[in-house]
């Protein structure tokens, strides 16, 4: 058997906006962008070099979608962005005004930081040791 995550959902406001911010301050690559008509498309990004899993922008269209923006999980850490140099991303990102929560910091697992994207959702910038 061979499964894997395709995609992961996640809430935005504006399509054209998250695209804009995905893709300039994480270095993110525009996959796939399909109207599917009545307001609703079909966006698709990842990070570079990922051939499998990637991060479907899902217009929120009620109130209660609405709500979930920026806080899909309560507060708590949502996605991992995994990376080969953790400083070369790091600074990138900084360099784009990514917001960090913490300083770099060194884990039995590997280098980590918390940062959080445009709607204020939180991520982990992670070099796993090797």
């Amino acid at each position: 058997m061979n499964q894997h995550l395709g995609a992961l959902a996640l809430l935005v406001p504006d399509y054209d906006e998250a695209i804009a911010w995905y893709t300039r301050a994480l270095g993110f690559e525009l996959i796939e962008d399909t109207d599917l008509g009545g307001g609703k498309r079909w966006v698709l990004l990842a990070p570079p070099g990922s051939s499998e899993t990637r991060l479907l922008l899902a217009r929120a269209t009620t109130l209660e979608q609405s709500s979930r923006i920026g806080n899909q999980t309560g507060g708590r850490v949502f996605l991992l962005l995994h990376t080969d140099d953790f400083q070369r991303d790091w600074q990138r990102m900084l360099a784009h005004g990514v917001p960090f929560r913490e300083a770099p910091r060194e884990e039995p697992y590997g280098t980590v930081a918390v940062f959080e994207d445009l709607y204020g959702n939180a991520w982990d910038l992670l070099q796993l040791k090797r």
